[in-house]
């Protein structure tokens, strides 16, 4: 025994060695957004209620959310626990988290810290039912999974079943807890949280951003991690981490007093399982670098692994397709785009399709395939492009489409003769469903996807004239609220200014292309045919009185309230402030709910739109760019084609 015990020791401090980011290190972020003075009454106002929080006896539940003080010395708190934890142990956490973030952002006015066991976040701006998962840190565990892809496939269904379970937590809990079997593993434990005082929408939203992260390049090798944002936080390990009596439905009520004397149980089992897991870890030690070099060829070969993963759905080989399109034959050329031509094609089987064809010399090429096969092959919706097939033959990448017949908006919408066939009430079921179908990629889907190019050509109308949002080869998968890009992929006259000048985009960025898109819809005319651009034109007939000078003249007149109020939608979409633009559920609300009351726009941005010579800039002095690398649609093309970007 003289040796086990020194051995002992030695296991211990190697399993706390190798997760000690994920277990005991406090994370902090320290704002920049303003200070405050050492005899300040935002000070005192800022101790006040960290005490508050901490010495709260009459909150059981591990939510804490306070404000004390007026105007610009008003400081909002929030507290949040694990739902595993007794009362006590919560208090305590804050108490000290409180204390340390004083500590380590003595006079910021804005800051927040995690701890294993709770989260403390203050600021002077209002953060009570705020959605917020910009900041997003991570930690991941230092080992890799021996096989990835059996771990992902536990792992995924997983979380997803925790975050269901979390968002639809009530106002004083959003915590879930739960673990699965996995192949060479015990079992994968994961544990989600929100703070309860987002709604089930903002929950799942954050969750499944977070989620993103996960399985990202730089993650989705690892055995665990644990990903922290002001909204929510993720994590999963191999081994246990919270109190496995947690893992019950959570109840309806806040958490008892009868909780508190879980602690040290919940230790006890921590420790243990530690220890364990320790002994695996020097047991595998010898083959430590065999599981990274597999891990290092998954990540190398990230891209080819999800196609193949999707190939097994749905293939076609390049010969069936060049026999339904008549060896891709003009005759059959529908249009052709960034990606490549697009053809229609007719199978054995009598079903007629559509086939989009990788063009060798398109500026878009790998990355964008593989984000269109990736994304439809998982996107279900009625005002979606449904995906039927493709092929991966030599150089041939090819995706198959339901074939629509009645093409795109823009043959209706800007053709004088089709034009009649497009009275007001079909425009407003187009409108309504090109609402639905950006709600679902935005809030709706499993992935969360910024479209980044909505615009009349890539509307397709089917036999009954509802409409189908087409073309993802532009689209982001975020694993933020907001991104930045070096690529600005789109069509001038449709991007918002934050997009066309700074590469910046986010869901506001679709919502702002949606926005032109109801103007022509209700102008009949496309947003280049003004000689001032179409946002210039409905702004200043809007701000004259003179609305109806903005309406398509075909139009029936007894429709003229519902088509104001969707100028007046429209507007409030192309607002200059990416901050006044509605969401895109708002929107959705907007157009189904008449008695539903519209704020009074600002005035749009009018900084770009196309006249003849081509995309004309016309800043107002509100954005900087130093990106040069620039691929738009210049979007005076006729209405049977669409040039490359």
């Amino acid at each position: 025994m003289c040796c086990s015990r020194p051995l002992f020791f030695t296991y211990l401090i190697l399993i706390l060695h190798l997760f000690a980011p994920t277990l005991a290190q406090d994370i902090y972020e320290c704002s920049d957004e303003g200070n405050y003075t050492s005899n300040s009454a935002y000070r005192a106002n800022l101790h006040t209620i960290l005490a508050s929080m901490s010495s709260d006896t009459k909150i059981s539940y591990g939510f804490y959310n306070f404000s004390v003080g007026e105007s610009s010395d008003k400081v909002n708190a929030i507290a949040l626990c694990r739902g595993d934890i007794g009362t006590d142990e919560c208090r305590s956490c804050v108490n000290t988290s409180s204390q340390d973030l004083l500590q380590y952002c003595p006079n910021q006015k804005e800051a927040i810290i995690w701890d294993p066991k709770c989260m403390v976040r203050y600021s002077n701006n209002s953060i009570f039912g705020v959605l917020k998962v910009r900041a997003l840190y991570t930690f991941e565990n230092h080992r890799n999974a021996s096989d990835v892809d059996a771990y992902t496939r536990v792992l995924g269904p997983l979380l997803e079943r925790l975050t269901n379970l979390a968002a639809a937590g009530n106002s004083t809990r959003k915590f879930a807890v739960g673990s699965e079997a996995a192949q060479d593993f015990q079992r994968i434990y994961a544990l989600l949280m929100c703070t309860p005082d987002l709604d089930e929408v903002d929950c799942k939203s954050c969750l499944e951003q977070t989620k993103l992260k996960v399985f990202s390049p730089c993650c989705y090798e690892k055995q665990g991690g644990r990903y922290m944002s002001p909204s929510c936080e993720l994590r999963y390990e191999s081994y246990t981490f919270y109190d496995p009596k947690a893992e019950a439905p959570p109840p309806s009520s806040p958490p008892t007093e009868g909780k508190e004397s879980k602690p040290s149980r919940t230790t006890i089992i921590i420790v243990v399982s530690t220890i364990g897991f320790a002994l695996q870890i020097v047991c595998i030690f010898v083959f430590y670098f065999r599981p990274r070099k597999s891990g290092q060829k998954v990540k190398s070969t990230e891209a080819k692994h999800e196609i193949s993963s999707v190939e097994s759905f749905i293939r076609y080989d390049f010969g069936t397709i060049r026999v339904a399109t008549e060896n891709f034959s003009e005759v059959n050329k529908l249009g052709e785009g960034g990606f490549g031509a697009v053809y229609k094609g007719k199978l054995q089987n009598g079903l007629e399709i559509a086939v989009k064809r990788l063009s060798m010399g398109s500026r878009q090429g790998n990355i964008e395939f593989e984000n269109e096969v990736l994304l439809l092959a998982r996107l279900q919706h009625r005002n979606l492009v449904r995906i039927k097939g493709f092929c991966l033959e030599g150089n041939e990448r090819l995706l198959i489409y339901e074939f629509v017949p009645n093409a795109s908006l823009d043959h209706f919408l800007f053709d004088p003769i089709r034009q009649v066939q497009l009275n007001w009430e079909k425009r407003h079921q187009v409108i309504e469903g090109i609402a639905r179908g950006l709600l679902y990629l935005h809030e709706d889907s499993r992935l969360r996807i910024i479209h980044r190019d909505l615009k009349a050509s890539n509307i397709l109308l089917d036999a009954y004239m509802n409409p189908k949002i087409s073309d993802f080869g532009t689209a982001r998968l975020l694993d933020r609220t907001e991104g930045n890009t070096v690529r600005i992929i789109g069509t001038y006259g449709y991007m918002p200014p934050e997009y066309a000048q700074c590469g910046a985009f986010s869901m506001k960025s679709d919502v702002f292309s949606f926005g032109v898109l109801i103007l022509e819809m209700a102008s009949g005319r496309k947003n280049n045919s003004f000689s001032e651009g179409l946002l210039s034109y409905a702004w200043e007939n809007w701000r004259q009185g003179t609305p109806l000078n903005i309406v398509d003249p075909t139009l029936m007149v007894n429709s003229t309230i519902q088509i104001l109020r969707c100028i007046h939608i429209g507007l409030l979409c192309v607002q200059e402030n990416i901050n006044d633009r509605p969401t895109t559920a708002s929107v959705v609300l907007m157009l189904g709910s008449e008695s539903t009351t519209l704020a009074v726009p600002k005035r749009p941005p009018f900084l770009m739109y196309m006249s003849s010579t081509g995309p004309d800039m016309l800043s107002r002095g509100s954005y900087q760019s130093s990106n040069n690398n620039v691929q738009a649609s210049v979007n005076d093309a006729s209405i049977t084609e669409v040039y490359p970007r």
